[in-house]
């Protein structure tokens, strides 16, 4: 099929449309009236439809030229961020760059990092995933995401991955104040806790070996896709669990939660900044530099809903 629509002809319908003429369009576009005029003619027998109304010197869309310059003008957009991403790429820069976290953090502590980076790269398109536990990992490896900007354990066996720390998280055990173990004055055992339930983050990893943190055998657990689901079903008295120190503080300040000891705490969380040997291109190189010199992590560790 053969079209009969260019986006030369349509740069020019915009031009005329803007500036209201042909002459000012051929002036813009630094081409002579008569091409403009030749370009406009052959377009509208092409499609049979008439595209402007003359009046003297001065022409107006139709409703069908309305129409066609509506959408096209989106044409027009889409080809001209074309032009630039492949001129990135020629240069080194990505056409799309996707960082993977872990869904414990919070994204918005990378906002004016990616304002730098909308700066510095303004036509590479960014993407941020969120997954849980090892899953965050298997989304590098799978190629799902270039980079991983806090990624929570080290990473699997069999390598595939250059990997640094970037920071840790420290936990306390909370239980809501209408829960039976609220009332426990002594350090809690394993003993005291299979009884009841506990609320746990599901790893989101699909091929990978999944984690199970803090689950004993046999234990009823109610399983919820990310942390800010935990802290909430926890507040609600639906099960007990480890909560990242710096979400639970505030719940435990406002009566929302009860910190209790327990015999075997939950070590610290190391994070990882993660991704592919090999694939230095200018998006990957750039936020590499980023992190390692804005130390954005810590900006990242206060969920928005903590108040």
């Amino acid at each position: 099929m053969k079209l009969r629509l260019s986006l030369e002809a349509l740069q020019i319908v915009d031009a005329i449309a803007r500036r209201g003429s042909f002459s000012a369009a051929g002036k813009e576009l630094f081409k002579v009236p008569s091409t403009i005029s030749y370009t406009v003619s052959k377009l509208e027998d092409d499609l049979g439809v008439q595209l402007f109304e003359r009046f003297g010197p001065k022409v107006a869309l139709t409703a069908a030229g309305e129409e066609l310059l509506k959408e096209g003008r989106y044409l027009l957009k889409a080809a001209g961020d074309l032009e630039c991403r492949v001129r990135r790429v020629a240069d080194g820069w990505e056409t799309e760059f996707a960082i993977g976290m872990d869904s414990m953090l919070s994204p918005i502590g990378l906002s004016k990092d990616i304002e730098a980076f909308y700066t510095a790269a303004d036509r590479t398109r960014l993407r941020i995933v969120q997954e849980a536990l090892s899953g965050t990992w298997e989304a590098l490896l799978d190629r799902h995401v270039d980079l991983l900007i806090g990624a929570a354990g080290e990473g699997p066996s069999g390598g595939g991955y250059t990997a640094e720390p970037i920071g840790t998280i420290s936990f306390v055990f909370t239980v809501s104040p209408a829960h039976p173990l609220a009332k426990a004055t002594s350090p809690l055992s394993k003993a005291d806790l299979h009884d009841y339930r506990a609320v746990s983050v599901s790893d989101s990893a699909r091929q990978l070996e999944a984690r199970t943190v803090g689950l004993l055998f046999g234990q009823d657990t109610l399983s919820v896709p990310d942390m800010l689901t935990k802290f909430e079903f926890q507040v609600a008295g639906l099960g007990f669990g480890f909560l990242p120190e710096d979400c639970a503080r505030p719940a435990i300040a406002n009566g929302l939660l009860i910190e209790k000891k327990v015999r075997e705490p939950k070590p610290d969380e190391t994070f990882y900044l993660a991704w592919r040997p090999g694939e230095e291109g200018a998006a990957l190189t750039w936020w590499i530099d980023r992190v390692r010199s804005a130390q954005p992590f810590a900006k990242l560790r206060k969920p928005t809903w903590v108040q």
